[in-house]
């Protein structure tokens, strides 16, 4: 039985390191999307270079590079537009307009305690009655 708990823990374990992994990846994505542009432009020069549109051109030395400005370009076009959203009306502003509010009901009487002072200490018992045991 202690074994079958273990392998349930463990593979409880790996699945929320897997989904810690699937986030940091898709946060990290996002983060570096243009990194990636960059990166891809020179893991493959030769394909930029083949959509290169200074071909007549060689005197520029382009070779390339204005495929990845055009993609740069457009990833910033698409980032602008996401931040250009706007807001949606179900926005909350506060807890008090998100959550319901109850209304108490209480009386106005005010109570009133009195505190007895003596001025001289109560005679307390310092010990409880215990009955004998049976």
């Amino acid at each position: 039985m202690a074994k079958v708990s273990t392998v349930v823990l463990r593979h409880r374990i790996m699945l929320k390191q897997l989904t810690a992994m699937i986030i940091l990846v898709a946060l990290m994505a996002q983060t570096f999307n243009r990194a990636a542009v960059v990166a891809s432009y020179y893991t493959n020069t030769a394909a930029y270079a083949k959509n290169c549109v200074n071909k007549t051109r060689p005197q520029l030395h382009c070779n390339g590079k204005c495929q990845m400005m055009k993609q740069l370009k457009e990833e910033e076009k698409k980032e602008q537009q996401n931040n250009e959203r706007k807001p949606s009306l179900d926005e909350v502003l506060s807890s008090k307009s998100f959550f319901a509010t109850v209304h108490d009901f209480q009386s106005t009487i005010d109570r009133v305690f009195f505190h007895r002072n003596v001025g001289y200490p109560v005679d307390r018992p310092t010990h409880f009655f215990h009955p004998p045991g049976a």
